[in-house]
């Protein structure tokens, strides 16, 4: 048997050895700030800290996601007894002026302070990133000194699993993977099904454009969604869980894994976990990238080795799920919020948000904004808040055309709903979604005929072709939009189009055909003139070709506003 961790005598040991040093100096090593030279910029903090002969008093720590990747890399210097300093677009250079200047002589370097009480940071509330740009994400020591693991020990050590559960539904926390289907629900029908073993799958097969929330908390934290794993596993009953995560994050699976090895050895998976009689195995399981993976019966094929593609429900998983034996599938964000609502109770938790949607939402600002990165905010916030408080407005004073939320499966906001807030029913009654939590941003130099198409050509590529309305008329929709959008278009293509947008919703096998016809619905809903437009006039041919108007770029969620690639 491991080892087992003493989380009181390691926060001890770690917080003893911060208390050594006289500076702490975190630079974001996220994967953001990592495209945009993260890794010079830490390799030219050590070596400034050497020549500099202050290795003794100043610890360079390395840490997840600090939240504003439009301003990246981001190095943040916490002296003991002083007030904290960000700096914004540090080279190798700034990173040895950061020493030399600011760490040795206490001069700021003025030019690349970055206002931590501007509404990018002060709007925020933040739970499942608490420890964002805090921690080294790849020491347990950084987060048990922070709590960790202590929600745990407390539901092992006092909570039946039914009180874990009936904490979690009285939280009012819902999956953050989209649907927003009541956590504790599911938990409880898993907790109740017959058979064993029951199994635990954290899905973090974000294929959104623009979103990288999941992929982020992984990084960043990997032992709060272990944490958040092992207490699921406890409420429900089941003794071994997957962590499915796409080929394309490497270094959440990277991290992911080293976490799961060290929380072995430390007595925090496998068995008789911290001194109980609860066990449970934790493994990772890697997929192709394929977006119909999201869906959960596609996902569990995925793991068991076969095709990825969806399957009739019912049975549902936790009836029938991994090898035919009761499985439940939780979004990584949904997992990454069980340890503080654990660990400070239902109540706490409910303050924030709306009465229906509790909590707070990770979100991804991407595209035509000042500033671009991730967020956390409380449930019900408005869409103008995060677009111009929070996101600080379309750069240049630009005008403000839509947002997409829900990435591929919602639907395009204009600017007469940016006062909506932003949750589940509301966004729902709205024609878009919650989604996964990607927000693109669009100025009114879109063309929302050529957005539509640019979702729709994803949803056709990213179809698994199981069944025909999806495998088809993905097909003939892009092909319709294709038309619309060069300019040779008729009121009969417009008239199919909306058929098909009908046909495909409500006869596809899955969620990825039923909402692929989001992005085109709601744009017809808001800017049908823009398709109108474009349309051929119904008049008798004369022989001449119409001319074709030029065709502008479709949005490319991942490229900010400063031009560096996220």
């Amino acid at each position: 048997m491991a080892k087992q961790i003493d989380l009181h005598d390691v926060a001890h040991s770690e917080l003893e050895m911060r208390s050594r040093y006289t500076t702490r100096v975190k630079a974001c090593s996220s994967t953001a700030c990592l495209s945009a030279g993260a890794g010079p910029v830490r390799q030219a903090l050590d070596q400034a800290a050497e020549r500099e002969d202050v290795n003794s008093d100043v610890q360079v720590v390395p840490t997840g996601c600090m939240g504003m990747c439009s301003s990246g890399p981001l190095v943040r210097v916490e002296p003991r007894g002083a007030e904290p300093t960000m700096y914004a677009q540090v080279t190798p250079d700034i990173a040895t002026r950061i020493i030399r200047e600011h760490v040795v002589v206490r001069k700021l370097i003025d030019e690349h302070v970055l206002d931590e009480d501007q509404p990018f940071f002060s709007r925020q509330r933040k739970i499942v990133l608490g420890n964002a740009g805090r921690i080294d994400p790849e020491r347990i020591e950084d987060y048990v000194a922070e709590g960790g693991y202590q929600a745990l020990a407390g539901a092992l050590n006092d909570l039946a699993p039914e009180e874990v559960i009936e904490i979690i539904d009285d939280s009012g926390l819902r999956g953050r993977g989209g649907a927003g289907y009541p956590t504790a629900k599911k938990w409880d029908m898993l907790r109740r099904a017959e058979g064993s073993p029951k199994y635990l799958i954290a899905n973090g097969d974000e294929g959104d454009q623009g979103a990288y929330m999941d992929r982020t908390i992984m990084e960043d934290d990997p032992h709060r969604v272990i944490e958040g794993m092992i207490i699921a596993a406890y409420a429900t009953g089941a003794s071994h869980g997957y962590i499915y995560v796409r080929a394309e994050y490497p270094t959440a699976v990277e991290r992911l894994e080293r976490a799961i090895r060290v929380a072995r050895r430390q007595g925090l998976l496998g068995r008789n976990i911290l001194g109980s009689d609860f066990d449970l195995q934790l493994e990772v399981r890697i997929g192709a990238g394929a977006f119909v993976c999201g869906e959960e019966t596609a996902l569990m094929a995925s793991i068991e080795g076969r095709r990825g593609t969806p399957s009739l429900r019912p049975p549902y998983p936790t009836e029938k799920g991994l090898w035919g034996q009761p499985t439940m599938i939780n979004n990584v964000e949904t997992l990454a919020n069980v340890p503080a609502i654990v660990a400070n109770g239902a109540e706490w938790f409910g303050e924030v948000g709306t009465a229906q949607s509790k909590g707070t939402k990770v979100f991804a600002l991407a595209g035509s904004l000042v500033n671009t990165g991730l967020i956390e905010v409380p449930m019900g916030i408005t869409l103008r808040e995060i677009v111009f408080d929070i996101g600080g407005g379309i750069p240049n004073d630009g005008v403000f055309k839509a947002a997409q939320s829900g990435g591929p499966s919602g639907g395009c906001l204009p600017a007469s709903l940016l006062d909506s807030p932003v949750d589940y029913e509301s966004l729902r009654k709205l024609g878009s979604m919650m989604g996964s939590g990607g927000l693109v941003v669009m100025d009114d130099s879109m063309r929302m005929p050529d957005v539509a198409r640019f979702y729709m050509e994803f949803c056709r590529e990213e179809s698994c072709g199981k069944c025909a309305p999806c495998r088809t008329g993905t097909v003939q929709m892009h092909a319709l939009l294709d038309r619309i959008c060069e300019g040779v278009g008729r009121r009969r293509d417009l008239q199919h189009l909306e058929s098909l947008c009908r046909t495909v919703r409500q006869t596809s096998l899955c969620g990825l055909g039923q909402s692929a016809p989001n992005p085109v619905v709601s744009t017809l809903d808001h800017f049908r003139h823009e398709y109108l437009d474009l349309l051929v006039p119904d008049v008798s041919y004369n022989g001449t070709a119409p001319s074709v108007p030029p065709r502008p770029q479709a949005p490319d969620p991942a490229v900010t506003t400063k031009g560096g690639s996220r």
